[in-house]
């Protein structure tokens, strides 16, 4: 029979405090979410103001010792656990200037607006009050607009809508009235919207492209070769119009770029699919050569502790009352609640600024040219060294985070570039040897494209040693299909 025993074990092990955990949450948070999360705050902590404190108080300490050594409600941010110099330090000033207002002199932010996820049908319905459309007439719309598919077509003629608008709706239209609704909505956003078929829906895209001898002879294809070239008889299409390779191979690059599906604008089907708009949370400028870095912090609310409630503190401690000292209590816990959550914003600020500078100073070339080629190896361990963060610090900052440069918005992602060591025992990324990947695929013989054996030995003589899987992996990840599909007759 076993015996029960009480034994002693020490143990080292680490655990994040409150504070820490309030701040690696804040740090996951982009621009456009931080506001929601401040309302909450201030929602829940009634000693949290908005604005700055009008009379420009100091960050009061408060000493367990104020309330006995029986208080436990000392400032988080003040534990040797957790020292905000440890975690922020003053770096060598960089080869750029590093701007902490707001908003930038010059930059344009009144064009970057949130947005709330709206539906594909949703979208087109708004539309339907920038025509003239009577009242009953955008009651049909709508009607009609419940009918495009999950691609953004509507497959059903004049005919079948009439009927199934007097069948389910009771109302009866002409064919000469449903006929212009539905014309009216074909003219709206995206183009193509509303085709009866792929056909119709790559001539409206065409038609509302600059008059050029390419979209002409574009539009010449499909209007007279269709058939022929979804079915890629090339040969017989060049022999029909009387073009030269040359002038054909240009216009069924403008075939190629438009969009098939109307709908796919919108990530998603009719019912699911979302639009929304990008806020950065970082502004890059180029004046003159000289980068300089601006937090978007524009739209997130200031806080204050309220000098009200510090007052009502001092006087209830100073009291001998149980209920009074119960109220202190609850008073100091609120205050350095909100004193916790207004140094984890700057917290939170700083280090965002800091990732983003290393990043600058990485991949600086980038922001200056524009250039993908001029993208160094970057992975996150080397901001995370250059910084002094913890690795995971360095993904919670660049999730879901944007940077508006000269060149356009990007995701902070997309600035780390994986690496491979070439024939010369150099480190190139691995999105140079995909850009030469296409290059030699767009130079092929499409009558006999190349299959990835062969794609493989020109790029090992290009200097880019790589196996054949990884060829397929990168021919995947850029959209290019195997050698048979790009076959053309």
């Amino acid at each position: 029979m076993s015996k029960l025993s009480v034994t002693q074990q020490q143990r080292l092990q680490a655990k994040l405090t409150p504070s820490q955990i309030q701040v690696i949450k804040l740090l996951e948070l982009p621009s456009c979410d931080l506001q929601q999360r401040i309302n909450e705050e201030l929602q829940e902590n009634p000693v949290l103001e908005e604005g700055r404190d009008p009379e420009e108080v100091q960050a009061e300490k408060f000493d367990e010792n104020d309330f006995g050594e029986e208080d436990e409600y000392n400032n988080p941010l003040q534990n040797d656990d957790f020292n905000y110099d440890d975690y922020v330090n003053d770096d060598e000033t960089p080869d750029y200037s590093l701007r902490t207002n707001n908003y930038s002199a010059d930059s344009s932010t009144e064009d970057i607006q949130y947005s709330g996820s709206t539906s594909f049908t949703e979208y087109l319905k708004q539309q339907i009050y920038l025509t003239h459309m009577t009242k009953p007439q955008r009651h049909i719309a709508k009607w009609v607009l419940g009918n495009i598919d999950e691609d953004g077509f509507l497959r059903r003629t004049i005919e079948q809508l009439v009927d199934d608008l007097a069948f389910q709706e009771g109302l009866t239209v002409s064919d000469d009235e449903m006929t212009d609704i539905v014309n009216q909505i074909k003219e709206f956003d995206p183009p193509g919207v509303a085709s009866y078929d792929l056909q119709e829906c790559l001539l409206k895209q065409l038609r509302e492209k600059p008059d050029s001898p390419t979209n002409e002879l574009a539009q010449r294809i499909l209007e007279r070769c269709f058939e022929a070239f979804s079915r890629h008889r090339f040969d017989f299409i060049k022999a029909k119009l009387n073009v030269d390779d040359d002038q054909f191979k240009a216009a069924v690059n403008e075939i190629l770029h438009l969009n098939q599906k109307p709908a796919n604008t919108f990530n998603g089907n009719t019912y699911e699919g979302k639009m929304s708009t990008i806020i950065p949370d970082f502004f890059v400028e180029n004046r003159d050569g000289e980068l300089f870095l601006t937090l978007n912090t524009g739209e997130v609310t200031e806080l204050h502790v309220s000098r009200e409630y510090r007052d009502m503190l001092n006087d209830q401690a100073q009291s001998n009352s149980k209920e009074r000292r119960a109220t202190a209590l609850f008073l100091k816990e609120k205050i350095n609640s909100a004193y916790t959550f207004i140094e984890a914003i700057k917290l939170r600020n700083e280090t965002l600024k800091k990732t983003m500078t290393a990043i600058l100073q990485r991949q600086k070339d980038y922001f200056l040219e524009g250039d993908d080629a001029s993208l160094k190896p970057m992975k996150m361990q080397d901001i995370a060294d250059a910084t002094g963060y913890d690795i995971s610090t360095i993904s919670r900052v660049c999730n879901s985070k944007y940077v508006q440069t000269e060149f356009g918005i990007f995701p902070l992602k997309h600035f780390f570039v994986d690496s491979m060591t070439n024939s010369e025992g150099e480190e190139v990324s691995t999105r140079e040897i995909k850009d030469k990947l296409a290059e030699i695929i767009a130079g092929e013989d499409k009558q006999n494209p190349l299959n990835d054996d062969a794609i493989v030995e020109l790029l090992t003589k290009a200097g880019f040693p790589i196996a054949r899987r990884t060829v397929a992996k990168y021919r995947e990840q850029l959209d290019i299909p195997v050698a048979r599909l790009r076959k053309q007759a």
